[in-house]
């Protein structure tokens, strides 16, 4: 197996291959590569019980790791999903939120095994580079939004 140079090690208590072939269904350029099973039993397990997963999330090369229930995860790190239009970020929203995940504020939602998404419309990301009062208004206008509504920043953005 060629391992790419850096790699995004995101742990998990036990579902690393679960979470890794959810992604890997939902996001376009995603799949899982490889899965590493425990060849004798350890601490927290039994030899068989999978170890790691490597595998890709819209490009990006991540390993799961299943280490066990000592380190949850938490907002500090996210996966940031740029969507073209309302559709596509409909699209991820419902798969992560309906698949056991549950919103956030802002374009951010969780999905069922405490991994951070943030579900952001390209029209968001333009307004707040425009600056000034585009910026301003498009921030006030996300500000009241769980999953980012493209038509309502858009109005935001023209004023």
């Amino acid at each position: 197996m060629d391992l790419p140079k850096n790699t995004i090690c995101i742990w998990f208590d036990t579902d690393a291959e679960a979470a890794a072939r959810f992604y890997a269904e939902v996001f376009p350029d995603s799949a899982v590569s490889a899965v590493h099973r425990a060849p004798g039993d350890y601490p927290s397990g039994k030899a068989g019980d999978v170890l790691t997963v490597h595998f890709t999330v819209l490009g990006i090369p991540c390993m799961g790791l299943n280490g066990g229930p000592a380190f949850t995860q938490s907002e500090a790190f996210s996966f940031q999903v740029m969507t073209e239009d309302q559709a596509e970020t409909d699209r991820y929203w419902n798969a992560i939120v309906g698949n056991g995940g549950r919103e956030s504020a802002c374009g951010w939602c969780k999905d069922k095994w405490g991994l951070s998404w943030q579900i952001t419309p390209r029209a968001l990301t333009e307004a707040m580079a425009e600056g000034g009062e585009v910026a301003k208004r498009a921030f006030v206008a996300m500000m009241e939004m769980r999953k980012i509504d493209v038509a309502a920043i858009e109005a935001a953005r023209r004023g």
